[in-house]
């Protein structure tokens, strides 16, 4: 779980366009986070298998 300080400190308006941190909408991790569904790898993993994320499927050939 991320600090309540960084929680904080990523909704203040950034000074700077560089310095925005996508961070996941569920623990708030910062790391190996996901544009498209703002998720991490963990969170989006657990979703995705038991299958609360629509279109998204387990790849098989």
């Amino acid at each position: 779980m991320a600090r309540a300080s960084q929680w904080a400190k990523s909704n203040r308006p950034a000074k700077f366009s560089t310095r925005i941190h996508n961070r996941c909408k569920t623990c708030g991790r910062s790391r190996a986070v996901y544009r498209d569904f703002a998720l991490c790898r963990l969170c989006f993993r657990g979703l995705a298998l038991r299958g609360e994320l629509p279109g998204v499927t387990k790849a098989s050939w």
